[in-house]
């Protein structure tokens, strides 16, 4: 009897789906019973020897039982899927009380940090930021700072030249921040003041080198200008940088765009001047170069050297980052480790 089979199959497929564990299992019995071969197709396939009486009533259980079936499907799909979703939260359970791992935080490298200062130091005194290109001609880098094809000094700088321009110009990376002097006091007439920090690129590398780093010149040209006005400035900055007292002490020597020219040395910071390997045992520690701007420079810029006259100093980031953080090695500002990146934050 086809009544009899469709109450067995109704039997036997709700049961196997209660007994369902996967999804997958749940398609196979969906499959199963009403599928194109499945057992409810085959049964209804009878339902030609019926008489039409029969035939209506028998397809209206039919139908009953296809949409108990599909509801019981959908419901045991759904249970099946949050208990997929509870394992997995369990697998994956964080508890959020709990305190987070410390990750490194990023910081200003010790160079850009040191060139901070500065700049803010200088600014504070009057001395306004400048800037210049790094690809420099030979004029500004070195003629017009004194520095003749000829002269000795150029030997020193060991230049990087690039081509020449297409106006047969010589170029070069800048070998010093100075070229900026000259662009701002070009065409321009006293009272002029600036510091100028920035990149400079030398043929030099070794604990104390790199072939790139960073200066900061300043200068003013006024009537006027001289020495104690330029050792009352410096003595004033670094003081301000390194936040104590220090002595200071110059030194006679040379450049070819300042005369009077001088070193810089202040006391050892890590020693008070008793000796040590930092300060190689003289209490001193040589931290930048001055002097009076050379009267050629001004002439070359159209400047009166007979009514104006000025100074120019300029010092190397790195050398007062290291000196002020107790960095021994310069390469490793350049080395990216950012375990030392996190030691002096």
């Amino acid at each position: 009897m086809l009544e009899d089979d469709l109450a067995k199959l109704k039997e036997s497929a709700l049961a196997a789906l209660d007994a369902a564990a996967t999804p997958a299992e749940l398609e196979a019995i969906r499959v199963q019973t009403l599928g194109k071969k499945g057992d409810l197709t085959q049964i209804l396939r009878g339902l030609g020897h019926m008489d039409e009486g029969q035939r209506a009533a028998f397809g209206a259980s039919a139908n009953a039982f296809k949409e108990s079936f599909a509801n019981r499907l959908a419901e045991r799909s759904d249970a099946l899927k949050q208990a997929e979703l509870n394992q997995k939260l369990e697998r994956e359970w964080v508890d959020i009380t709990l305190p987070g791992r410390p990750r490194p935080h990023g910081t200003i490298h010790p160079v850009t940090r040191a060139q901070n200062e500065i700049i803010a130091i200088f600014t504070a005194m009057g001395f306004p930021p400048a800037s210049g290109p790094e690809v420099e001609s030979d004029w500004h880098n070195f003629e017009a700072l004194n520095i003749p094809p000829d002269h000795p000094a150029r030997e020193m700088h060991d230049t990087f030249y690039l081509p020449p321009a297409l106006d047969g110009r010589k170029r070069l990376l800048r070998t010093h921040t100075s070229p900026v002097q000259i662009r701002v006091m070009e065409g321009k007439q006293p009272p002029l003041r600036a510091i100028a920090p920035g990149k400079v690129f030398r043929c030099d590398s070794d604990l104390t080198h790199t072939p790139m780093f960073h200066q900061v010149e300043g200068f003013m040209v006024d009537e006027g200008v001289h020495f104690g006005q330029l050792k009352g400035l410096l003595a004033t900055f670094l003081v301000r940088f390194f936040e104590r007292e220090l002595p200071v002490r110059f030194r006679p020597s040379f450049f070819p765009f300042t005369e009077p020219s001088a070193e810089v040395d202040m006391g050892c910071l890590f020693c008070e001047g008793q000796g040590c390997r930092v300060c190689k045992r003289t209490g001193w520690l040589e931290v930048l170069g001055c002097g009076l701007i050379h009267p050629n420079v001004l002439t070359n810029v159209g400047i009166d050297r007979e009514r104006y006259s000025g100074f120019a100093f300029g010092m190397g980031v790195e050398r007062l980052a290291m000196l002020k953080y107790g960095i021994n090695d310069i390469r490793a500002l350049f080395d990216n480790d950012t375990r030392f990146l996190t030691r002096h934050a």
